[in-house]
């Protein structure tokens, strides 16, 4: 960070430098030639204006908008004194280049309403010389349209760098929403899922314990079961925080297709029974498509325990498809009409974020993702997701 910010100021240097002795070339160049032609101290105005406006030039970053005012005052008067004193037209090159600079960097940098009022008073002073240059012989309209042409460019120069600074900041804004995104469907997927599982026991050790003190060893099961859970919630909390906070010991994130097992076996030991059925070919699969077959089993699962608690039996089939892999996730829970609304809404309207994070994780890998009500009984999750990660194409849901 640091050789950065030195070679930040040693590039405005080298910059201001390069100005400085242009702009003195300019100067020096420009009296000598007004004094070889017009004789006497002809070339003295020009030599002070294009010395003050330069060095507003130089000073243009201690205030871009207060500088590029000054030097256009200072050119405008310039402008009027010349002609009426029978002087030497302004602004002379000199003046217009230091005006080129301040004017580009102003409208490059400066908010839209005062970058607009600084290139109009460059366009002011450039009609101003066109004013002064009556009647218009081709001697007296050289000044003017050297003028304004390097007000166009100057006008051009901090348009460009305008958008390219637009550029960049949407492009780092992209970044970042990307990158809040995926914390946050993360941070959701790891804590839903284990508080959940905690709310259940929880709920379970209340209903064992008001059975009767002959119940203990059911509730000490249940408590054990919501410590489980929650040292997970923990892990994986830390996890995440260590991966924001750029640790170099930050455990992966991502969970490999083995840890299915690993989720369906909790999950079944305080839910309904679940099968899960898994292809051959799971080492052969990205990172990225690891992590989202996991998270929306998890998910799944999660909305199951919360949605379908009279749901028996759970079945969780991945499998290999021409397409890549399809994820389903179904239940035997008797239809609900309140359950299927809401979950629809979910998806739909951002009700909640389970299924939108799902949709949302499934969709950037290019793949779909359909939930709903079965025909007969329960509800199924279908994802499907493509083994080479490519541009993420609209995916759909119903």
């Amino acid at each position: 960070m640091h050789t950065t910010g030195r070679g930040t100021a040693l590039a405005r240097a080298a910059a201001d430098l390069l100005i400085g002795l242009t702009l003195a070339a300019a100067l020096l160049f420009t009296a000598a030639a007004l004094a070889a032609s017009w004789g006497g101290l002809s070339w003295l105005p020009g030599l002070i204006a294009g010395t003050i406006v330069g060095a507003f030039a130089l000073l243009r970053r201690r205030d871009r908008f207060g500088t590029a005012l000054a030097g256009l005052g200072v050119a405008a008067v310039a402008v009027v004194v010349a002609w009426l004193a029978d002087l030497p037209a302004e602004p002379a090159p000199a003046v217009s280049l230091a005006l080129a600079v301040l004017v580009a960097s102003a409208i490059r940098t400066l908010p839209t309403r005062r970058a607009a009022v600084v290139a109009g008073g460059g366009l002011a002073v450039v009609a101003g010389s066109w004013l002064a240059a009556v009647p218009f012989v081709p001697e007296a309209t050289v000044i003017p349209t050297v003028s304004a042409a390097t007000w166009l460019a100057a006008v051009a120069a901090g348009l460009g760098g305008r958008l390219l600074v637009a550029r960049r900041e949407a492009a780092v804004e992209r970044v970042r929403r990307d990158e809040r995104l995926a914390v946050a469907r993360e941070l959701h997927d790891v804590v839903a899922h284990h508080i959940t599982g905690m709310v259940v026991q929880a709920q379970a050790a209340q209903i064992v314990a008001a059975r009767g003190p002959d119940e203990a060893a059911r509730v000490a099961e249940s408590l054990a079961g919501i410590e489980a859970a929650g040292s997970e919630a923990l892990t994986s909390l830390r996890r995440v925080v260590g991966l924001l906070r750029d640790a170099d010991d930050a455990s992966p994130v991502a969970p490999g297709p083995e840890s299915l097992s690993t989720l369906v076996s909790r999950f079944g030991d305080r839910g309904p029974e679940v099968r899960l059925r898994l292809p051959d070919d799971r080492p052969a699969w990205p990172a990225e498509v690891t992590t989202a077959v996991y998270r929306v089993v998890q998910e799944s699962l999660t909305n199951i325990t919360r949605h379908a608690p009279q749901a028996r039996t759970v079945t969780v089939d991945v499998r290999r498809v021409p397409e890549g892999l399809t994820v389903e996730v179904s239940d035997d829970a008797p239809h609900a009409g309140a359950r299927a609304a809401d979950a629809i809404d979910t998806l739909d309207t951002g009700g909640g974020y389970g299924l939108i994070g799902m949709r949302e994780r499934v969709v950037s890998l290019g793949g779909t993702l359909r939930a709903g009500p079965r025909p007969d009984v329960g509800w199924t999750v279908l994802a499907m997701l493509p083994l080479t990660v490519g541009n993420p194409t609209a995916g759909e849901h119903r």
